[in-house]
């Protein structure tokens, strides 16, 4: 018998609430991969279009060169932070106070941004948490079950508890299947968008000073 077949069997023979469990850990970790996926090519991209906005804003062009391209364009990310305070600064009277308005304006932009960074992320921090809890629910109905059925034969042997005692663990090892790659995402992914709202937040402070020179001539 191969380790497919046996594997087959052996899901096939639980118990239905332990298959039940195996279908939501399952599920879970399913869901998981495609949130840590869809995260994996967000942050790539907005990494990417940091690093380009980066090198048009301190190629020494004029600020207004540089809006008229954003506004053109999809302006996400730096760009929009960039696109919210100019245009902020643009309307504001002579004599207004300009960094503080300026930088408000912009840290709504971060704040909107760094949500569409951290958005689902919270799922991969549930997933993570309650699916050895789900896999080890399983477990215990399932060395449950196999000692309850020791009850109805007159011999008790390993060959009679080795299979409810194998699906069980199974349960538990899909539930850390399930829960170990979710963990390292969420760790990973939550560092990456606190780098990047650094980063954000250094821009506007940057800008912001360098706004404030451009009012001051």
């Amino acid at each position: 018998m191969n380790g497919e077949l046996s594997l087959a069997q052996l899901i096939g023979e639980a118990s239905l609430l332990v298959q039940l469990v195996m279908l939501i850990l399952l599920a879970a970790s399913v869901a998981s991969w495609m949130l840590i996926i869809q995260h994996a090519l967000l942050f790539r991209r907005v990494r990417a279009e940091a690093e380009t906005f980066d090198e048009r804003f301190w190629s020494g062009r004029e600020l207004s060169e540089i809006h008229r391209e954003v506004r053109d364009g999809e302006s996400r990310g730096q760009a929009a932070i960039f696109e919210a305070g100019y245009n902020e600064f643009s309307r504001l009277p002579r004599g207004a106070p300009v960094l503080d308005t300026v930088q408000r304006a912009m840290r709504v932009v971060l704040n909107r941004e760094v949500d569409t960074m951290e958005h689902r992320l919270g799922w991969l921090a549930t997933i993570g948490s309650v699916s050895p809890y789900v896999g080890l629910f399983g477990t215990v109905w399932g060395i449950m079950n196999s000692f309850t059925a020791l009850g109805d034969v007159q011999q008790a042997t390993l060959a009679r508890v080795a299979p409810g005692i194998a699906e069980a663990l199974f349960a538990t090892a899909m539930g850390l299947f399930a829960a170990i790659p979710a963990v390292i995402a969420y760790n990973r992914f939550s560092q990456q968008a606190e780098r990047l709202a650094e980063r954000y937040d250094n821009f506007i402070e940057e800008f912001g000073t360098l706004l404030l020179r451009h009012a001051g001539r």
